[in-house]
């Protein structure tokens, strides 16, 4: 049924930023070798996957998930190691954590400065203007930090990266003293550069967000592939949170993410959590998963070696820079971005062209690291696509 006052009325009831945005595009995959997302390209072995349909046939699914939520966070809380006097909340996705945080944080300046610290854009004499909670990060980054800042009303300050994708230091704690962030991200492994920032400027800056109130959170969503993390570390940050997902782990499909922090820190923030937001089925499936979690380290360890041969494969392509890499895709520059991802597409391999993504990707592919076979197929389209 057509409603002709449809465009007034979508004026008056939808915000304007929200008619402004773009929709967070998810390309077309069928037919295609699909290398552009991060996933784990492994399905379980049969006798497993009879397994688990099995077991998710028994589930409730006519109750609201109850007691099997709570068991799955004390199997991950036992599978990550969480430090003592920590707490684990889980969400749909790390999206929907990043999204609750926000929500958690948008501290009007009136109460931080009541409450005695110095106020998200307020200035204390620093020259900032008075203003909503802002979510710094660096960029290029994962574009939900901004997305959720933006959808929750907050501010948000991005601070560009070195041209070799490192943290740039002064301007993060240039940013960090001016702004204030109720929030500061950092990627760990980043997304889309997939390298690990160096640990001593990421110290130094959780040190600066620290003295000024501010949270800082490890997004640790390659965590399967990288050599390290702030798991452990977190015990003696009290502002420090880590988030990871289960997608990278290998269940993209589930839609299962965990925010770890300190339990007073955690139990605020968990009061802004929709109730029943993890479904039974998410919820046994991830549990399934972690008692099999010997079967996704194995599939983790053939990603690495994977990941190994297809760097030293690419370092040998004549107009490819491969950028080395802690996660399960690898960020390359060519000479013209658009014409190798067409001509790779042409040739039946999908991958993510981030190129327009931020001035820095320039002429840059991602490339997620997949089978051994999947593997050589995209350096073949690359190849012959330059």
């Amino acid at each position: 049924m057509s409603d002709p006052d449809l465009a007034e009325r979508i004026r008056r009831t939808i915000r304007q930023d929200v008619r402004s945005m773009q929709a967070y595009a998810i390309q077309a995959s069928a037919g295609l070798v699909k290398l552009d997302a991060m996933e784990n390209p492994f399905r379980l072995p049969p006798e497993l996957q009879r397994e688990l349909g099995e077991r998710l046939g028994r589930v409730a699914i006519n109750r609201y998930p109850g007691d099997r939520v709570g068991e799955l966070i004390a199997a991950l809380t036992k599978f990550v190691g969480l430090p003592a006097g920590c707490k684990m909340m889980l969400g749909n996705g790390s999206d929907e954590l990043i999204d609750l945080l926000a929500a958690a944080c948008d501290v009007p300046p009136a109460q931080a400065a009541r409450a005695g610290g110095a106020s998200p854009g307020d200035s204390g004499g620093n020259g900032a203007i008075a203003g909503p909670a802002t979510i710094l990060a660096p960029l290029p980054g994962f574009v939900m930090y901004e997305l959720s800042a933006r959808l929750r009303g907050l501010a948000f300050v991005g601070v560009p990266l070195t041209p070799s994708f490192e943290l740039d230091e002064a301007a993060m704690l240039a940013a960090i003293e001016r702004h204030r962030p109720a929030l500061t991200y950092l990627a760990y492994p980043n997304n889309p550069t997939a390298n690990l920032f160096d640990d001593t400027v990421v110290e130094r800056i959780v040190a600066a967000v620290g003295a000024q109130h501010g949270l800082v959170v490890f997004d640790e969503a390659y965590q399967p592939f990288a050599s390290r993390s702030w798991m452990q570390r977190m015990a003696a940050h009290p502002h420090v949170l880590v988030l990871r997902t289960l997608s990278k782990f290998g269940l993209a499909g589930v839609r299962l993410g965990y925010l770890c922090g300190v339990a007073a820190l955690v139990d605020e923030i968990d009061k802004v959590r929709p109730p029943y937001n993890v479904g039974v089925l998410n919820a046994e499936a991830a549990l399934f998963a972690l008692e099999h979690a010997d079967e996704y380290a194995r599939q983790a360890a053939l990603l690495r070696a994977a990941r190994a041969e297809l760097a030293g494969a690419l370092a040998a392509l004549v107009g490819v820079q491969a950028f080395p890499s802690e996660a399960n895709m690898i960020l390359v520059r060519v000479s013209d971005a658009r014409r190798a991802f067409e001509g790779m597409k042409a040739r039946g391999v999908l991958v993510k062209n981030v190129g327009a993504m931020h001035p820095l990707l320039e002429n840059c592919l991602r490339l997620t690291v997949g089978t051994r076979d999947e593997n050589a197929q995209m350096l073949r389209a690359l190849e012959e696509s330059l």
